[in-house]
């Protein structure tokens, strides 16, 4: 028996993936080969439902979203609502639901984090928000759009267990980051930075203490061809899993 069977489970967990669905969106539409590959390959069968942004508020206000298994913040920035997706994390965040941003989702969750946990109420992204004079999240001094490089992961840390090495080379699609100077803040007041590129800058985030949750500023769903699910994604998925067993 290989290593992808023994990890079967019969366990379906509900996933909501939140973002502007588009098929201009190359890591919306890998979404659907991933979560098959996910099911044959690993046993880890999710029920996808796809909430735009724009709904996500009302869904996390309801509660809604709290009855997910895993929320997933893919790509496609600038969302229709800021609102609506900083609302999706702090319901993963606050009722300890699996949770993966990816890109924009990386962006985002650092933002929500710095705006309910550590009080930096008025900072924005300059996506959203580029008349803002505090950006938390920046343009990029050099694009990242179709860039690859490398990730080391902090040893024993989420990060290094999702990626499943401490070093890996990932695949970006973006032109915004963030802002150096506020990164100590959000340290202290408990986010881990666990992922950093060759130069020293954050590329992937987690929050100690809290089932899964996993932020990359890299794509890992645009990974190879799509048949074969990145081991975050993977990752995502097992928490998911265990999210629904535990009931």
């Amino acid at each position: 028996m290989t290593t992808e069977q023994t990890r079967q489970s019969t366990d379906t967990a509900r996933i909501a993936l939140v973002g502007d669905r588009s098929p201009h969106v190359k890591s919306h539409a890998r979404v659907p080969a991933l979560l098959d590959a996910l099911a044959t390959r690993h046993g880890l069968v999710l029920d996808a439902y796809w909430i735009p942004t724009g709904d996500a508020g009302a869904e996390a206000a309801s509660g809604a979203l709290a009855r997910f298994d895993a929320v997933w913040l893919l790509p496609g920035s600038p969302y229709a609502s800021e609102a609506g997706a900083l609302a999706a994390i702090r319901v993963a965040r606050e009722e300890r639901i699996p949770f993966l941003g990816t890109c924009g989702g990386f962006q985002h969750a650092l933002l929500e984090y710095a705006r309910s946990v550590c009080g930096l109420t008025g900072v924005a992204h300059a996506e959203n928000d580029p008349g803002a004079e505090d950006l938390l999240i920046a343009p990029l001094a050099c694009s990242l759009v179709g860039h690859q490089g490398l990730v080391r992961a902090a040893p024993g840390s989420l990060a290094e267990s999702a990626l499943g090495a401490e070093r890996s080379v990932e695949h970006y699609h973006c032109s915004y980051g963030p802002e150096p100077r506020y990164l100590p803040v959000l340290t202290a007041h408990g986010l881990r930075l666990s992922g950093h590129d060759e130069d020293g800058q954050a590329r992937m985030a987690e929050l100690p203490g809290h089932p899964f949750f996993l932020a990359t500023l890299f794509q890992p769903e645009l990974s190879g061809d799509g048949t074969r699910p990145h081991p975050v994604v993977t990752a995502l998925a097992e928490a998911a899993v265990a999210h629904a067993a535990a009931g």
